[in-house]
């Protein structure tokens, strides 16, 4: 099949599959008369389990060392069970600062009401008071 029907069977773009094929993670290993790429259904697989590791917010470079690692089924899992720890790790981390960015953003919205004009608005002048302090 060519890159738009892979696109539509898979749900991603024709530009993301032509970046991950850029980005050697999928590749056509055919090419049609017209030199179109033409994938198979390992490649649909291929694709969806990338798709599916990037909805977990996976790195490119962590996919593709899963990649390699799915590549290869008699190797050790400990490769995969250590990246993913990490990848926890991080997400944990991003979490403790989504959670502080979060009371801050509260914080700001309770230095103001409606009822004030813009003039008198309190999120504005902490914004600009915190701007005072950088410089």
């Amino acid at each position: 099949m060519k890159i738009g029907e892979l696109a539509k069977i898979s749900g991603c773009s024709v530009q993301t599959i032509r970046h991950y094929d850029k980005e050697q993670l999928l590749s056509a290993k055919i090419r049609s008369d017209g030199n179109f790429r033409l994938y198979d259904q390992a490649d649909i697989e291929r694709l969806l389990f990338i798709k599916h590791c990037r909805s977990l917010d996976l790195s490119l470079a962590e996919i593709r060392q899963l990649l390699s690692l799915n590549d290869s089924p008699m190797s050790q899992c400990d490769d995969v069970n250590q990246m993913i720890e990490q990848h926890i790790e991080q997400v944990e981390r991003r979490i403790a600062d989504l959670t502080q960015l979060n009371k801050q953003l509260k914080a700001l919205r309770l230095s103001c009401n409606s009822k004030r004009t813009v003039e008198h608005c309190g999120i504005l002048k902490q914004l600009n008071e915190a701007v005072s302090q950088t410089n």
